[in-house]
């Protein structure tokens, strides 16, 4: 089967079965999204969004972030991966936001990327969640579905597939197939075990096959 065969019947698949996908992580604005994007590196959505409902009550904006230690950040998202760093991350995007955006988080992607903790994958994800900004970005999951799948081949990191998987589905597509991708991987195609009886993709998957 050619890969313009899959990504239609993916479509098809999830258009009908997922109509609404969309990000788990629960914000209210864009500087909402970003601290929790940033804070989800390596961290499951679940832990972040206990984390950022005292975060935020806290810390509201950009302004009240630049204003905060590093330290009393810390203290707030101390419970997730690597809280140290993205501590120094945080204070340092809330320092930037003031300075260079007026306190507002940009809207293009070349913007987002000068952040501190705002990597390709990050700028994707807010652009494409909250700008609608057409993108693909790629986390572990997206990288293992769409390998498996065989929408990607011999991917060797998060780019190579991301710029497989832009020429692969229709623009106005990308932005959901992107939460298909990652709500599959996440509670169908598990990394360590996957659950093909639940699929209801297999008649397109390589791996299953």
């Amino acid at each position: 089967m050619k890969k313009q065969q899959r990504v239609k019947q993916f479509i098809a698949h999830f258009s009908t079965n997922m109509p609404e996908a969309k990000t788990e992580l629960h914000y209210s604005n864009a500087f909402e999204l970003t601290v929790a994007v940033i804070l989800s590196a390596q961290c499951t959505d679940k832990r972040v969004n206990i984390i950022t409902k005292k975060l935020f009550e806290e810390i509201p904006n950009a302004e009240v972030m630049s204003e905060a230690s590093v330290d009393a950040i810390f203290e707030l998202i101390r419970s997730c991966s690597y809280p140290r760093n993205k501590a120094k991350h945080l204070s340092k995007m809330a320092k930037q936001l003031m300075i260079n955006f007026n306190g507002e988080i940009p809207d293009n992607l070349d913007d987002l990327q000068t952040l501190a903790g705002v990597g390709r994958k990050t700028a994707n994800v807010i652009g494409s969640v909250f700008f609608d900004i057409p993108a693909m970005p790629v986390d572990t999951h997206v990288f293992r579905v769409s390998e498996r799948i065989g929408l990607t081949t011999k991917a060797k990191n998060p780019l190579q597939a991301e710029l497989q998987l832009l020429k692969l589905f229709p623009k106005e597509k990308l932005n959901i197939a992107h939460h298909w991708l990652i709500l599959h991987g996440r509670y169908v195609c598990k990394a360590r075990r996957p659950a093909c009886e639940d699929c209801g993709i297999t008649n397109i998957c390589k791996y299953f096959q």
